[in-house]
């Protein structure tokens, strides 16, 4: 076996080591299309107003509403953020990816057997990753115009001050989102479901996390981000972990500094609501993050201060556990890890051991067990 080597391949960034040779390169050679961004994501919930009020709390604007339907912004967006249909039960639909043409739309759909149909002004076509979730691709859209927003803070660092002669004081009230930043699934069948990423819509891995002892078996968690060639790109647009369900964690929203963060996160809290864990700085794309919980308990992130790599940094390698979750900020939630035992927990848990062509096995539950103490 090769030793890993010592060279780190983000050069001090975050990552200790790269891959070993014949790991996985965390790109596809001849991708079927690349995609640009992430466009929006699609719930269901069954009371839009109780939505529409978290939301415009957590800093959204709404762009449009009707009885069934709710679309919120941000203040960046060139499409909405979230697309919220009136249902019976909360839930997450899935994500909405942007091409950057209709023509890469129509061949996406050629090569994965499915049809490019006519939508929201555009044209998208309506998929399944390996795990089962929906996948929407989408171009030709009329974007958005951009709306007025606070302006960041110039901060004094060191001897050469930028503010002088002047306070820093930022407004109370709701955070402004700026925009989706990235959405993170679990899965069953990560190898699987990473793969089809890459291959289909052409993204790139910036760091892969493996389970302490298990690395021969390879990553199980990768960030994910569009390759825009020599276009700075955000650090991951998707993530993704092997675990023993599938479907939606979390999803994060840019804002413009870590006083917006703070005061966002203050304002939540005044109004009742429930902080999963923060405010702290993550390892895998030095984000400054703080999350919360929506009425239906489903998780949204605020952060500022992300990454950025362009296509020439190679994936980067560590092991997952839950203290490499942040540089610093309070220690890790159970809320945040999904690990607080319940009957939920545990019928998942049997459920996922129980299917075979699952990569979920009893090795991997008891590494992930270890590394969420860790």
């Amino acid at each position: 076996m090769t030793a890993d080597r010592t060279v780190d391949t983000h050069r001090g960034l975050h990552s200790e080591l790269g891959g070993r040779r014949h790991e996985h390169p965390g790109r596809a050679k001849e991708p079927v299309i690349k995609v640009v961004a992430l466009a929006w994501l699609e719930f269901v919930k069954p009371d839009l107003d109780r939505a529409e009020k978290f939301a415009t709390d957590f800093g959204f604007q709404v762009a449009e509403r009707s009885p069934d339907v709710l679309k919120l912004r941000g203040t960046w967006s060139a499409a909405p953020c979230l697309v919220i249909r009136r249902g019976p039960r909360p839930g997450f639909v899935g994500p909405v990816f942007l091409a950057e043409s209709v023509a890469d739309v129509e061949r996406l759909a050629r090569r994965t057997g499915g049809t490019a149909t006519a939508t929201a002004g555009g044209t998208a076509v309506r998929l399944r990753d390996p795990s089962g979730l929906p996948v929407q691709v989408v171009a030709g859209l009329a974007p958005l115009a951009a709306v007025p927003e606070r302006a960041h803070h110039e901060f004094n660092f060191g001897a050469e001050p930028v503010r002088v002669n002047a306070t820093q004081r930022t407004p109370a009230g709701p955070a402004q989102v700026q925009k989706l930043g990235h959405v993170v699934l679990e899965t069953t069948r990560f190898r699987a479901t990473l793969d089809w990423y890459l291959e289909n819509l052409g993204m790139i891995v910036s760091d892969f996390l493996y389970l302490d002892g298990l690395r021969d078996r390879g990553p199980t968690m990768a960030f994910i981000r569009c390759d825009l060639g020599s276009v700075p790109s955000d650090h991951h647009t998707l993530a993704m972990h092997l675990g023993m369900r599938n479907g939606y964690v979390h999803s994060a929203y840019q804002l413009t500094d870590l006083d917006e963060v703070a005061i966002g996160g203050e304002f939540l809290r005044d109004r009742g609501y429930r902080r999963v864990w923060g405010i702290g700085r993550h390892i895998q794309g030095s984000q400054i993050f703080d999350y919360w919980h929506d009425p239906d308990r489903m998780m949204f992130e605020h952060y500022a201060d992300g990454d950025v790599f362009d296509c020439t940094v190679e994936p980067g390698w560590a092991t997952m556990n839950a203290s490499g979750l942040s540089q610093w900020g309070p220690p890790v939630s159970r809320d945040f890890l999904g690990s607080k035992p319940s009957p939920a927990l545990a019928r998942a848990l049997i459920t996922a051991l129980a299917d075979g062509g699952n990569e979920f096995d009893l090795d991997v539950a008891r590494a992930l067990m270890k590394a969420m103490s860790a």
